[in-house]
């Protein structure tokens, strides 16, 4: 039996195919593990000693919140046109 790591991306998509509300989106945050994990990766980067795996995985963060930040301004603007 493998253990499967829940990443990012999968927990977003999860989050956004459970049919959330446009407040319920306007709020999402990842899991403490995830934002633990990113902690660490901007730490190590800062201090210059990043491997290229880790790299990897901290442009992926990036492009995930990337998305995370249009999704979330789509939310808020459907919220203050519906109010």
């Amino acid at each position: 039996m493998s253990i499967v790591q829940n990443t990012p991306y999968q927990e977003f998509a999860d989050f956004i195919t459970s049919s959330p509300s446009l407040e319920q989106i306007a709020e999402y945050r990842l899991s403490d593990a995830s934002e633990s994990r990113v902690s660490y990766l901007l730490d190590v980067n800062r201090n210059g000693t990043i491997s290229k795996q880790e790299q990897n995985e901290l442009d992926d963060y990036t492009r995930l919140e990337h998305l995370m930040r249009i999704v979330k301004i789509r939310a808020f603007a459907k919220l203050s046109t519906d109010h």
